[in-house]
């Protein structure tokens, strides 16, 4: 007697489901095609290339839950459970489709017993302890970043857990009532069923099984017909948008066409890219973007969730039958102001912790420079502090509006090699020193000893001194595409013109913008940031770092090095090269997820007016570990730690904040056989 089960046991008049099914399926592809609409109204994007990488980025995140397992973890346990019990669940449902519908018998024998029985009824079990944990969490735990409640959050899982309760009902009562001999392979299903058989008797069991399996039925087609109308949309559009991530590199905002656009930055829903406003209802409303994000734990007013759930609540309510009429720039936005407050978009930081966090990768910061790129360009609109900014990048190359300092004051005393002093004379890479590193009083010590180190370890090495200019990497970030793209191109020049091919820096804005961002406008090279560069040496036995009194040190991770650049490595590894030292993490804040200083984004640059400061959240964070250094990689971190440490150490604590180029050269140059000119 081969194994298997009647479909329809128990149940006349089935041609009622079908009905109701087309009805339901009418429903849910008018609801979706409303989503289709709104997302066709945005600007073209290419994002179908490379399927096979968009493959294995889906599964590493569905499947394996890469993500959500990473922060939260008993959250992305459970959620875990939760996606493979519906997988599991629907496969089923189509294995009964494809045996009674298209007649092809695959529910039958050892497939029938240990998938079908067996298999199901385990991840039906899971599937309901992922449920109740989940209403626990959200209505037990209530975590800040799971409110405010909204109604279909109860009702969802309610209508979840009811559909899997009815189903193993069904399944028991049917066993009961058809003596079913491969009843034991469904557990769950057969202790159920003798539950219901003493307390109903074989009449009231065949009458709860009838009046169960419609309910069922009615609950789950109303479940597939709320999809497109409910946040439930997010279990068609959370997959898509993985797939549909941006592949370019992290640390590149997108180019903005000058010469032939018309707008100049997006004050408009229909400005964005379809793939924006498809970003939109991809959003699970989990909150694990605002946990990183550096203004909303400084109480700014920004958060990255509600920044995407206000979009999407003016994409809805602005969509309508009649087209949009053409924008007209002397009309004041629909969306910048009245949707996205001002405040809103002058408060990120641009770290990108909220995108790194994000388990359906959608893309805030793009959006938020985007908005901003409206401010600054077309309405001139911007923060005071910014207007000195933007006025020293337009008529001195450089940031620093107040600097008296030229940026051939750090290397007076040291006989380095200017290209345009000696232009033909050969060298392996390009030291860029950046404004900071040239204009700012602490950062030139840190340009000073990555020159010392390269001269002790005999690189080869030159700079532009006067002929330097800004990256543009500030302008770009606070909105001002036309003037970055004018420092990039003015840069570009310069390396053509000595024939630059490698380029070494100590600021990972520098770094990030040079090797990602110039080959948008045809800048090609090989970048390094010195924490790698110093540590190549050190492994190679060209630098050997001796004992100093470093002690218990703590690294802390500029987020244009790790999350734009993932380089968490050579950093540490460099300072673990320094005998004695002792390193410390920021317990609980992993390196990817390092909260960020509060000095990306222009806000270097600006007063932080609302809220407690950025820079001493992240200080008392790595005072909590009791170190007797922190160690940057970035002269914008250590500017913010530099106030921030001393601000929030205890008295006679306060730990010294050294980049980790000062660090190695503290262990260096004491050996006399490394120094200079040895």
């Amino acid at each position: 007697m081969t194994p298997t089960r009647e479909v329809f046991f128990n149940i006349r008049h089935v041609w009622v489901m079908y009905a109701l099914f087309a009805v339901t399926l009418a429903i849910f592809s008018y609801g979706f095609c409303r989503h289709w609409q709104r997302w066709s109204r945005g600007l073209p994007a290419s994002r179908t290339d490379r399927p096979w990488q968009r493959l294995q980025g889906l599964l590493r995140q569905t499947a394996a839950h890469d993500r959500l397992l990473k922060r939260y973890r008993a959250a992305g346990f459970f959620h875990l459970l939760f996606f493979w019990g519906m997988v599991i669940l629907t496969a089923g449902t189509t294995v009964v489709f494809i045996h009674n519908d298209l007649g092809i018998h695959i529910m039958q024998g050892a497939f029938y017993l240990y998938f079908q029985s067996l298999t199901l009824n385990i991840f039906g079990a899971l599937f309901i302890v992922a449920l109740l944990a989940a209403l626990v969490q959200r209505y037990v735990a209530r975590p800040s970043r799971l409110k405010p409640d909204h109604w279909q959050d109860g009702l969802i899982l309610i209508l979840l857990l009811t559909i899997l309760l009815t189903g193993f009902i069904l399944q028991g009562a049917r066993i009961q009532l058809t003596r079913d001999p491969w009843g034991a392979w469904s557990p769950v299903g057969n202790v159920a069923g003798s539950l219901l058989a003493r307390l109903f008797g074989v009449d009231g069991l065949r009458q709860l099984h009838l009046f169960t399996w419609w309910f069922h039925m009615a609950l789950v087609f109303g479940f597939i017909a709320w999809i497109p109308y409910s946040k439930l949309m997010h279990l068609l559009t959370a997959p898509a948008n993985i797939y549909l991530r941006d592949l370019e590199p992290r640390g590149a905002l997108p180019l903005l066409d000058i010469e032939k656009t018309e707008a100049l930055g997006i004050s408009r829903l229909e400005q964005f890219s379809w793939k924006d406003l498809f970003d939109l209802d991809a959003c699970t409303e989990c909150g694990r973007c605002e946990v990183n994000c550096p203004a909303n734990i400084s109480n700014k007013p920004l958060s990255p969730k509600w920044l995407i759930l206000d979009l999407q609540k003016a994409s809805r309510a602005e969509h309508a039958a009649a087209p949009t009429p053409p924008p007209n720039p002397e009309e004041p936005s629909p969306l910048v102001g009245p949707v996205i407050r001002e405040e809103t978009l002058w408060s990120c930081t641009t770290c990108r912790a909220c995108m790194e966090q994000c388990p359906v990768m959608i893309e805030q910061v793009p959006k938020i420079v985007q908005m901003r790129r409206h401010l600054v360009m077309e309405r001139a609109e911007f923060p005071d502090d910014l207007q000195g900014v933007i006025r020293s990048l337009e008529a001195r190359g450089h940031p620093y509006p107040g600097s008296s300092a030229s940026r051939s004051d750090w290397h007076k005393d040291l006989d380095v090699h200017v290209l345009s002093d000696k232009p033909g004379q050969s060298f392996d890479v390009l030291l860029w020193v950046g404004c900071a590193g040239a204009m700012n009083d602490r950062s030139k010590s840190v340009t000073r000893a990555v020159a010392q180190l390269l001269q002790a370890a005999g690189v080869r090495f030159a700079i532009l001194s006067r002929e330097e200019k800004c990256t543009g990497d500030p302008a770009r970030r606070i909105g001002h595409e036309f003037l970055f793209q004018q420092l990039a191109q003015e840069n570009i020049a310069t390396f053509d013109r000595y024939g630059v091919k490698k380029i070494l820096t100590s600021c990972p804005h520098c770094f990030n913008t040079l090797r990602n961002e110039y080959p948008q406008l045809g800048g090609n090279y090989q970048v390094i940031h010195h924490s790698e560069f110093l540590q190549e040496l050190v492994a190679s036995g060209r630098l050997r770092p001796e004992a100093t009194a470093l002690g218990k040190v703590v690294f802390h991770d500029p987020c244009y090095l790790g999350r734009y650049n993932q380089v968490y490595g050579a950093p540490r590894q460099l300072l673990d090269s320094v005998p004695n030292s002792q390193r410390a993490e920021v317990p609980n804040w992993s390196a990817r997820n390092a909260l960020c200083c509060g000095g990306g984004g222009g806000f270097s640059f600006m007063e932080e007016k609302t809220g407690t400061r950025m820079s001493h959240n992240r200080s008392r964070q790595l005072v909590s570990t009791g170190a007797d250094t922190v160690a940057v990689g970035c002269p914008f971190c250590m500017t913010m730690l530099e106030d921030g440490v001393k601000t929030v150490s205890p008295e006679g604590q306060t730990p010294r904040v050294l980049d980790i180029a000062e660090v190695l050269a503290q262990a260096i140059m004491q050996n006399p056989a490394q120094e200079p000119g040895r």
